[in-house]
């Protein structure tokens, strides 16, 4: 039976359990669900009741809250492992996925990359004091990743893992802002991680890109 992702395209939360299903090797039919539609289906409600996404439908089994999807994915199928051997690198893991959650969801992408990206390429008015103070919680954001971050080409170091599949569709609204791209420069190791994993096959073929205006 493939796997169903039900979940809003332009979603980073969405993006973040397909680059998983790509990285585990795993196909999938996605179901497109809009959060933010005045009517959602009531069939979607009785998957979840938060009306948020994404939910993953893996036979008669439902879940939803991205971090548990992620897990699932890792643990329930064969392929790469995508969470660290030892205790110490799996708590620095969710650690990393806390502090994204937590504190930089909204700076980046619902502050500095709505603001400054997504709503002048709809034409809608930009908030200027809202990039303000996005960038601002966003320096704390990546300096306490910067800080996080192990040696090597992941966050954790060698083995690429959950942590850098949550981060990365978050970095790819921040960075393409003028000024998220400048901040980010600012740290070396975040942006050397950033240069690869946006190169990953995952990541490229899950690009939403922006809606069509008007459309």
């Amino acid at each position: 039976m493939i796997l169903e992702l039900h979940g809003y395209h332009y979603s980073v939360y969405t993006r973040i359990a397909r680059v998983a299903l790509a990285e585990k090797g795993l196909t999938h039919r996605h179901v497109e669900v809009d959060p933010f539609a005045e009517a959602v289906s009531e069939g979607y409600l009785a998957m979840n009741p938060f009306q948020r996404v994404p939910t993953l439908v893996d036979g008669d089994f439902v879940l939803y809250e991205t971090a548990a999807i992620t897990r699932y994915i890792d643990e329930a199928f064969d392929g790469p492992a995508l969470q660290p051997a030892t205790a110490a690198l799996r708590a620095r893991m969710q650690q990393i996925v806390g502090v994204i959650d937590s504190y930089g969801y909204w700076p980046m992408v619902r502050q500095v990359f709505s603001h400054r990206v997504f709503r002048p390429h709809l034409g809608q008015a930009v908030d200027e004091d809202a990039v303000r103070r996005g960038l601002q919680a966003s320096a704390t954001v990546l300096r306490a990743l910067e800080d996080l971050a192990g040696d090597g080409p992941w966050l954790l170091g060698e083995q690429l893992t959950l942590a850098d599949i949550h981060l990365a569709p978050m970095m790819a609204y921040f960075a393409p802002a003028p000024e998220g791209g400048a901040l980010l420069a600012d740290f070396a190791r975040l942006s050397g991680w950033w240069s690869r994993v946006a190169a990953r096959p995952s990541m490229v073929r899950s690009a939403p890109g922006l809606p069509e205006v008007g459309g």
